[in-house]
């Protein structure tokens, strides 16, 4: 198979006056947030994007910042390693089971069903209460979810942050969620309510909508190169084996099935390494994990 790559130049630039200029009143941040969204939004609808890959990247720093915020010590590589070697019938752990939680909440389009599957302990009818909490402009109406999630369940941060992020896809017509509350939300944020609540998610989405346009940007870049190596692979199996770390964030060389061994995908993963298509996320010698 040829790739054509798209050019991540013809992505839109955020600007600079959007990561630049200092909010000084509640005005300013609601302006500035709608400005990052805004951009963002042009962001999520770009073929050029790896778009799965980067609602996957973006989970995982979301499951990163909430395990931060529960007081754990796991960090992204201990998320990836968690859930990359998952055997069934294994426990991923505290941990690995909020990073499954944002995994699943991105996979599949919105719908009270997919989340149920991502918080399987939330009854659907629970699910659709929650969502209809939240009223007005997106922004406020994923805080009104957060604040209620948050009153019914205040242990359950990671849960009540998936559905706001959820609320926040369905006001603006996004298939898919991109997790962005939980990577700009600080911890003391999630005890605040009504304005001062509202006024912390225009700031949390300000600066995630800003980063997530810098992945996105770097993303495109890197999904780029892979289709420009592309054509030099020879295995069988390869143009599968690309598709794969198309989609994921992490990919351990057993999960290329296309490939005809272990030992053919071992040896696929580092041609990649050499051709500069991919990097190794680990800095093992054994049980690495590979992505762009």
């Amino acid at each position: 198979m040829t790739y054509a790559a798209d050019s991540f130049d013809t992505l839109p630039k955020l600007p600079a006056w959007v990561t630049s200029t200092r909010a000084e009143t509640p005005e300013d941040v609601a302006f500035l947030s709608g400005a990052a969204l805004s951009h963002l939004h042009l962001v999520v609808s770009r073929a050029d994007v790896p778009q799965t890959l980067l609602r996957t990247r973006l989970a995982l720093r979301a499951a990163e910042a909430s395990v931060k915020h529960q007081g754990r010590p796991e960090r992204a590589s201990d998320l990836r390693d968690a859930v990359a070697f998952l055997q069934p019938g294994d426990s991923p752990g505290p941990a690995g089971e909020v990073y499954l939680s944002w995994r699943r909440a991105i996979e599949r389009p919105v719908s009270v069903n997919a989340l149920h599957r991502a918080l399987p302990d939330l009854e659907p009818e629970q699910i659709a209460i929650w969502l209809d909490a939240g009223q007005g402009a997106p922004i406020s109406r994923a805080a009104g979810v957060l604040q209620t999630a948050l009153a019914d369940r205040p242990r359950d941060q990671t849960a009540a942050l998936v559905l706001a992020d959820t609320a926040l896809a369905q006001a603006l017509g996004w298939s898919y969620v991109p997790p962005l509350l939980a990577l700009g939300l600080k911890r003391t944020d999630h005890r605040k309510t009504g304005e001062e609540l509202r006024m912390a998610c225009h700031g949390a989405i300000a600066a995630a909508a800003t980063e997530a346009t810098r992945e996105a940007t770097d993303l495109a870049r890197r999904a780029a190169r892979l289709k420009d190596v592309a054509p030099k692979l020879r295995a069988k199996g390869s143009d599968e084996a690309v598709a794969v770390f198309l989609n994921r964030d992490a990919v351990a060389p057993t999960a290329l099935t296309s490939l005809r061994s272990d030992r053919a995908a071992r040896r696929f993963c580092d041609r990649l390494v050499e051709l500069g298509a991919v990097r190794e996320l680990t800095g093992r010698d054994t049980f690495r994990l590979y992505g762009i």
